[in-house]
């Protein structure tokens, strides 16, 4: 089932149940796809596929952790509460994350994969990291592995 099946089996079952959090945050998200279905069209795209939806789902949650610092530093719980609620529902869509020992293999392998041996070679072993884990990775946590790696 792809990711837009998915987000209106929820949406429906949301409706139904009278879950009005969840269904403005899948309301949310379906727009933020047609968005990006909508930028991708001058490059012959009329839909993007479910990676890319994947991509935009972990910038929404990027996002929303951002605002909830924000929230933290005003004092403000009921928009925390609101951001914590969203990130969970979003994060329902995304595949499972590797943790760190996984994480770790997966960098040491990029490193020996490439022949990286110092942090100009960084773009490279991101690149090949990507390209082999995309979906599972945190890039910015990788991305910190290989510099400390490099470094």
């Amino acid at each position: 089932m792809s990711l837009r099946d998915q987000f209106t089996t929820r949406l429906k079952a949301a409706m139904q149940g009278g879950d009005t959090a969840a269904t403005s945050t899948l309301r949310m998200i379906m727009a933020k796809v047609k968005d990006a279905d909508i930028a991708a069209r001058p490059k012959g795209v009329t839909a993007i596929s479910d990676d890319d939806i994947t991509a935009v789902l972990r910038g929404m949650v990027k996002q929303r952790r951002e605002s909830v610092e924000l929230y933290v530093q005003g004092k403000r719980q009921d928009l925390v509460d609101k951001e914590t609620a969203e990130i969970a529902l979003i994060e329902s869509f995304l595949p499972q994350q590797m943790d760190a020992a996984s994480l770790a293999a997966a960098v040491e392998d990029a490193v020996a994969a490439t022949g990286a041996t110092s942090v100009k070679d960084m773009g490279r072993v991101m690149a090949a990291l990507k390209q082999k884990y995309a979906a599972t990775l945190d890039m910015a946590r990788a991305g910190a592995l290989v510099k400390t790696r490099l470094g």
